[in-house]
């Protein structure tokens, strides 16, 4: 019995090796790709160990196009990744808070035709949105990009929340309403301290999302100026002339950076929040 238990432990930790190697072989290769001569990275595509050492595709990379170096498109995708997470917690603990506690009239159309934007996929809604923006002349700016996380949020992150706050027991808001407070004041100190663990798993879902995107500043951004990390990138790639991917890849491993970190100091938070939530809807 003893072999047989040992034998199967062996088998699950074999597997489970095997697929975090093949999960994570896209992400050495990307590394390695980076620090290869040019003619090397997809001549020996196969091999992660560079045959000669090229540190200056980092250098080369940074340095950018023309006056712009690759920091401009660090602050700038620094600069609406914070708004939109900002933004994203305001406007979503809000509104699940209305939805989880407040009693009002359309209060069940509302919160289906939000279910119902959860199908949507984004291409459906980018025509009448660009137009719409397009019409109040936010166009080339950042607006576009951050405005609708202020004035409406995420379904997903706004459902998240209206299932955490649910789970909040509603005897708490009936003692502070006998204490004195306001309906402002039962979310600001009762229900708002208590949604921390979801509140975190928000941030951190929507600071992926947010420095990930590419569709968005694509659609949105002209102003090479203005470019995000994930348009910066594709200037590296000119299908008519000649491409530089030894840059490339060394500027999409030095973008991976920031989500490495997040993960690593908040994943603690992120798996409580994620717990917490499953637990208290």
């Amino acid at each position: 019995m003893r072999k047989n238990k040992t034998f199967k432990t062996m088998i699950y930790h074999g597997g489970i090796l095997i697929l975090g190697l093949l999960m994570i072989y896209p992400i050495l290769w990307t590394i390695a790709s980076s620090l290869k001569p040019e003619n090397e990275i997809f001549r020996n595509a196969a091999s992660l160990i560079p045959s000669e050492w090229k540190w200056e595709n980092y250098v080369k990379g940074w340095e950018g196009f023309g006056n712009l170096s690759f920091s401009t498109f660090f602050l700038n995708s620094t600069f609406v990744t914070t708004m939109v997470v900002i933004g994203t917690l305001l406007s979503s603990t809000l509104v699940a808070f209305g939805f989880a506690r407040l009693k009002f009239r359309f209060r069940t159309p509302l919160f289906v035709s939000m279910i119902v934007t959860l199908m949507l996929p984004q291409q459906v809604t980018l025509i009448p949105q660009y137009v719409l923006f397009h019409n109040l002349g936010w166009v080339n700016t950042y607006l576009p990009l951050i405005v609708p996380a202020f004035i409406g949020g995420t379904p997903f992150f706004i459902f998240l929340l209206i299932q955490f706050i649910r789970g909040i027991p509603r005897e708490l808001d009936e003692a502070a309403y006998m204490d004195g407070a306001s309906t402002f004041g039962i979310f600001w100190r009762v229900v708002l301290p208590l949604t921390l663990p979801a509140l975190a798993t928000v941030a951190i879902f929507s600071f992926y999302w947010t420095w990930d995107d590419f569709m968005t500043p694509l659609v949105y951004l002209n102003d090479t100026k203005l470019y995000t990390i994930a348009l910066g990138l594709q200037l590296f790639s000119d299908p008519s002339s000649v491409s530089a991917w030894g840059p490339m890849f060394a500027m999409s491993v030095a973008s991976i950076v920031p989500q490495l970190l997040v993960f690593l100091f908040f994943q603690k938070y992120l798996v409580e929040g994620i717990a917490a939530g499953g637990v208290k809807g």
